[in-house]
């Protein structure tokens, strides 16, 4: 492939990626003013990842997990974002989500293509150190934006302790520190009213 149309792909990739602004998830910013989108939340997964990386349940290649959350939800600007506990939404997501992959990581040229697919296939699966830490971000950061803003978007949608336990179910695995502290914030939230406690 020519150095020019290498470039182009990656470029065409670039701003393809750049829609991620416009795909808002149901999460609140810490001060509450709004809805934060996908490149938010992935951007402060990475940084999470270089800060909290000492953390990881097992040690774990820092680039490859940063690479990993900037990249995992880039797929959302066609399947869309689905919110964590719609359950109709979810039996559909992974469908939706493989269509969105093919298109989207096919926009770079093959070998970047390939290199990117497989890591959204590897966080998709969650065995790896970097996977099950990425993983764990991935479900920690919410909890901490929700803790943030007094439960907002938990008691806007009426969510149980319960869902929030199922859905952090696994986050121990990529690190038992991050999920000791998500504990107590799960903890903290029901004492308040903000989850309805259904233990």
């Amino acid at each position: 492939m020519k150095t020019e149309e290498r470039l182009k792909k990656q470029l065409d990739f670039l701003l393809e990626a750049d829609k991620s602004k416009q795909v808002f998830r149901q999460t609140y910013l810490s001060d509450g003013s709004r809805k934060e989108n996908d490149a938010e939340h992935s951007w402060h997964l990475a940084l999470m990842c270089v800060l909290l990386g000492e953390y990881a349940g097992e040690p774990v290649d820092k680039l490859r997990t940063i690479t990993m959350v900037l990249i995992h939800d880039i797929i959302e600007i066609d399947a869309g974002d689905t919110y964590a506990y719609d359950e109709a939404g979810n039996a559909t997501k992974r469908e939706r989500e493989l269509r969105a992959a093919e298109r989207i990581f096919s926009l770079l040229p093959e070998d970047q293509a390939a290199y990117v697919r497989a890591l959204w296939e590897e966080f998709e699966e969650g065995e790896t150190p970097e996977a099950k830490f990425a993983l764990a971000l991935d479900k920690f950061q919410p909890l901490l934006l929700n803790d943030a803003t007094d439960g907002r978007a938990w008691r806007e949608h009426g969510i149980r302790v319960s869902q929030v336990l199922k859905r952090n179910e696994r986050t121990a695995e990529g690190s038992a520190r991050l999920w000791e502290y998500a504990a107590g914030l799960i903890e903290k939230n029901a004492e308040l009213g903000n989850l309805e406690d259904d233990r």
